[in-house]
């Protein structure tokens, strides 16, 4: 009994992290799915220029990221991270705008899990790389068969993915000493990467007062909230738990993109974000404990 107890206690500090973990994931589904209902009004482009915006205003509140400066080599790094984070939200809502939210995100997954990979260099990861391959053959339309996706829609997805690796990359070069003014910078860096875009397709469009409330509720689902319980689950947990629990977003986004959107994917859609799934659970399962 006392040993169980013991493991009890032990477990208890990651209950925490786990629930923020999940309800950060479901916050940023969530988000997207709303976001879509700003397509209509302002373009995925002009949908995506504004939530960064104000996702920037809210997080240089939170995080205040003027009252300390980053160290002057730290900027090229914080530079690429911040435009690429603008880079990747672009083409993640352009690839909403064409195809089923789940589908985008199995598709975008890609992206970390190729950085993974790349930096493990173990023979049991090539397991992992045929299954995200044979995930992403299904969602394409080889045969007759196979479900219909709008192909520029894919390739928004894929370029979502290579955007999401970069962002890894340079937000390590960042490093995270910093915490949420790295996110808070990046952030301002990313929206003004945006701006001249969303100016030029959107025009007059983001000025729309009664787009502003649902584009607000979208930065904070989709940024504010995330980010900031992302950033307290990663301190708290080993990266390989953190890894294992982010690997059901493809499944959550389908569910929620159903949910939501209506958006029914096909018994083979399904089947390939499972790919997806267990090829990002398996890399993150068998890689060294952090």
């Amino acid at each position: 009994m006392g040993t169980a107890y013991t493991r009890a206690v032990r477990s208890r500090p990651l209950l925490l992290p786990i629930a923020a973990i999940l309800v950060a994931m479901c916050s940023i589904q969530f988000g997207a799915s709303l976001a879509k209902s700003l397509f209509p009004v302002l373009g995925p482009i002009g949908a995506t220029t504004l939530r960064l915006w104000l996702a920037a205003l809210i997080l240089g509140v939170l995080y205040r990221p003027w009252r300390g400066r980053p160290l002057a080599g730290s900027w090229p790094a914080l530079l690429g991270y911040g435009a690429v984070l603008g880079l990747m939200n672009l083409f993640y809502y352009l690839a909403l705008e064409r195809i089923p939210m789940g589908i985008v995100v199995a598709i975008e997954f890609l992206g970390p899990l190729a950085v993974a990979i790349r930096a493990s260099h173990r023979r049991l990861d090539f397991v992992w790389i045929v299954l995200a391959i044979a995930g992403l053959l299904l969602l394409l339309p080889l045969t007759t068969d196979s479900p219909t996706l709008d192909p520029l829609g894919i390739g928004y997805a894929l370029l979502a993915g290579v955007g999401w690796a970069l962002y890894i990359v340079f937000g390590t070069r960042a490093g995270t000493d910093h915490g949420g003014r790295t996110v808070a910078i990046g952030m301002v860096v990313g929206a003004a990467v945006a701006l001249p875009i969303g100016t030029v397709v959107a025009g007059s469009a983001l000025l729309t007062l009664s787009a502003l409330p649902v584009a607000l509720l979208v930065a904070v689902l989709s940024s504010a909230l995330p980010y900031t319980l992302e950033m307290y689950a990663m301190t708290r947990m080993p990266t390989r738990t953190f890894g294992i629990f982010m690997s059901v977003e493809p499944a959550l986004a389908a569910l929620v993109g159903l949910a939501m959107l209506g958006e029914q994917l096909a018994p083979l859609q399904w089947l390939a974000i499972g790919c997806v799934m267990l090829a990002s659970f398996g890399s993150a399962l068998t890689s060294a404990r952090v």
